[in-house]
């Protein structure tokens, strides 16, 4: 079910380069709406900037679009880009509008997210997710273990480092978890890695060396007490967090955002050190441009100027949008100490985070594949499974997936 806060249509032309109308589709908090509300403003002698967000499954509602009544430009999710590529011929190319240009101002593990294998550019990043651990002073405290960010991140720079760190708290705060679950811990360890579960060349790589050490490190914490068996979506998951029944939360910078709206009350407790999560990235959009709109030109220039680096500063701002431009890193709207985090700048850490991110190629099938391992570590953590067997399971009916969707 979609939830459309505005009616959209494609950009048709008129008389002096003009349109009618210029469709951009979104869906809740993909942009900062305050910059849109200015685009509208910016662009308003060349068009009518028509802005819609639909909830639901965006991916779905975009697709069917594509073969009917595309907008002008759309948002696509950073986990539906790889899917999309395929059909790069459904899209602009940008670069033959210009943002060969614009390469430099972006990351380059973002930037090549949205490239075609023929080198089509899709899409212009809006954000990225780099990670970092979320963790509790108050808790750390009362557990007698380090709280300040850069003394924790001696603590914990490495994953051995961090189950070790965990155990000290657990047996001296025995009431108290470490974490609500594994499955954001394995995510990102296979982020670092630099590869997923298939290869640039077609092939299933899920039963390779960093997949099975992402899950012997989440098995670890599983099955040694680390975590609470909340799963994310759970609505104990919120309350957990604001009792400081869990201590540590991995997540991208946009996880901010749920741990402040989720945790009102701990304001000032939570801070946040790279520890063993830094350099990966989990999330992160871009905006497009379907093939069949008709003023291109006046698309991208939408496009850049609401992606321009200032610009990306402000969503940070207004809607917890990492900038996928360093540029921005400099900039007051990050640089600003936050009070949520105790007067920490957690642009260091993020910003550090993000330079680090390695890109990790992303098949179409990538998501489906990765799913099977969330849901057998499942199994391990909330109903006892054995790790063996939940191992050997993940792998052979990824293997399935993966066939599936024509993987080698």
């Amino acid at each position: 079910m979609f939830a459309p806060v505005a009616a959209a249509g494609c950009g048709t032309k008129t008389g002096a380069g003009k349109t009618d109308g210029t469709s951009l589709w979104c869906w809740p908090g993909g942009l900062s709406t305050k910059v849109v509300a200015d685009a509208k403003q910016k662009f308003r002698n060349d068009t009518t900037l028509i802005y819609s967000e639909y909830s639901g499954n965006f991916r779905q509602k975009l697709t069917s679009a594509l073969s009917g009544r595309a907008p002008a430009i759309t948002g696509i999710k950073g986990e539906d880009i790889a899917s999309f590529l395929p059909r790069a011929d459904q899209f602009v190319d940008l670069t033959t509008l210009g943002a060969d240009r614009l390469t430099s101002a972006y990351l380059p593990s973002k930037w090549q997210e949205a490239t075609a294998v023929d080198g089509r550019q899709v899409g212009i990043p809006i954000d990225i997710g780099p990670t970092a651990m979320f963790y509790r002073t108050d808790v750390f405290d009362r557990a007698g273990l380090p709280t300040d960010p850069a003394d924790v991140d001696a603590a914990t720079a490495t994953w051995a480092e961090f189950l070790a760190f965990g155990k000290r708290l657990r047996a001296r705060l025995p009431g108290t978890y470490v974490l609500a679950n594994t499955l954001t811990m394995f995510t990102i360890e296979v982020c670092q890695s630099g590869k997923r579960f298939v290869d640039q060349f077609n092939h299933f790589v899920g039963d390779d060396e960093h997949v099975k050490n992402a899950w012997d490190v989440a098995v670890q914490a599983s099955t040694g007490g680390l975590c609470a068996g909340i799963d994310n979506d759970d609505k104990r998951w919120g309350p957990a967090l604001a009792a400081g029944s869990i201590a540590v939360s991995f997540g991208a910078a946009w996880h901010a955002q749920d741990i402040e709206s989720d945790a009102p009350s701990a304001s000032g407790a939570w801070r946040v050190a790279a520890g063993p999560a830094g350099g990966a990235n989990i999330g992160g959009s871009f905006l497009a441009i379907p093939a069949s709109t008709t003023d291109q030109a006046t698309a991208f220039e939408i496009i850049e100027w609401i992606l321009s680096p200032e610009n990306e500063a402000r969503a940070y701002t207004d809607a917890r949008l990492f900038p996928s431009t360093p540029s921005s890193y400099s900039m007051p709207a990050l640089t600003e100490p936050e009070p949520y985090y105790g007067g920490q700048r957690t642009i260091d850490v993020f910003s550090a985070s993000a330079r680090k991110t390695r890109r990790a190629y992303e098949a179409p099938s990538d998501a489906a594949i990765q799913d099977v391992y969330l849901n057998e570590l499942r199994n391990v953590e909330y109903h006892g499974k054995k790790p063996e067997q939940a191992w050997s399971d993940a792998v052979k009916a990824a293997r399935t997936v993966a066939a599936e969707n024509g993987v080698n």
